[in-house]
């Protein structure tokens, strides 16, 4: 069986540093790291990734900020709340809970936010400066999968790497970093022929595409890395069950490494969130 790269255990340790930093911060510069949330409307999934992250914020010694909108909101407030934010010195990252309802143009409030508290990486020039190897906030979650691959590969140099998935959340921000990584990366979408083959290839496997166990044992070569970033509801003997992008089952019997659903990318993904608003926050200071 594939060993198990325990995101849950990785965060923690994670955690430990943001708690640590944040304790520098309040002695050194007496600021308290503080993260904004924003929700809009009343999506089941989004509460609980909100209320996780503030719990988490505060454990770590954190400030956090909630603003609950309704659903109906419009464009316009969000917009004065984004601009309150961003203007607000002890406000230091700032997070809009996604997916928006669909009225609002999402584009719109990532551009909003001010670079320097995007702590979630999405802003326009936070992209651009990943892209051209410059310092920047970086996505959470491909940001958390490297942290995981450095713990099953110190040195990434060479590595034939695919990405199953090109989402601007997940899949171009995890091909940035893992080419500054020295990897040889491909990047894998529904259009990609002989998918299967590709991956058979690879010394990793970064699975991002939100489809319930679509990756088996079939796609992996023998001792490969898979990191699975799916989370997926299905229903199993009238129960819910949550699976992963991965057929965890049979793949584990094949890979050397690889991550659980639940309890893998999860907790890094918030664990990181913090760790960006600890590093916005120095970063305000200059």
């Amino acid at each position: 069986m594939a060993h198990l790269i325990d995101g849950k255990q990785l965060s923690d340790q994670v955690l430990q540093e943001v708690a640590s930093e944040v304790e520098l911060l309040k002695g050194e510069h007496d600021i308290v790291p503080t993260l904004a949330v924003v929700l809009v409307g009343e999506d089941p999934a989004s509460q609980v990734y909100v209320r996780n992250k503030v719990k988490r914020a505060t454990e770590a010694g954190m400030g956090s900020i909630e603003h609950r909108l309704d659903a109906e909101t419009s464009q316009a407030t969000l917009s004065e709340l984004i601009d309150h934010l961003n203007s607000d010195p002890k406000v230091h990252g700032i997070l809009v809970q996604l997916p928006l309802p669909s009225h609002f143009n999402e584009d719109m409030v990532i551009a909003s936010i001010h670079p320097a508290k995007d702590v979630d990486g999405f802003h326009p020039l936070n992209v651009g400066a990943l892209a051209s190897g410059q310092p920047s906030l970086v996505p959470c979650t491909p940001q958390g999968c490297m942290i995981m691959l450095h713990q099953v590969h110190p040195d990434l140099s060479g590595k034939n790497v695919v990405v199953v998935g090109r989402s601007n959340i997940v899949g171009k921000p995890m091909a940035a970093l893992l080419l500054q990584a020295n990897c040889t990366v491909t990047i894998a979408h529904s259009r990609t022929k002989n998918i299967e083959s590709l991956c058979r290839n690879a010394d990793i496997v970064v699975a991002a595409v939100g489809r319930a166990e679509f990756i088996n044992a079939d796609w992996i070569k023998p001792g490969a890395t898979v990191i699975d970033v799916g989370i997926n509801a299905i229903d199993l003997d009238g129960k819910r069950k949550l699976v992963g992008d991965v057929d965890f089952e049979s793949v584990a019997r094949v890979a050397g490494a690889i991550t659980p659903v639940p309890g893998g990318v999860g907790p890094m993904t918030i664990a990181c969130l913090l760790l960006n608003t600890t590093r916005a926050a120095r970063r305000q200071l200059a």
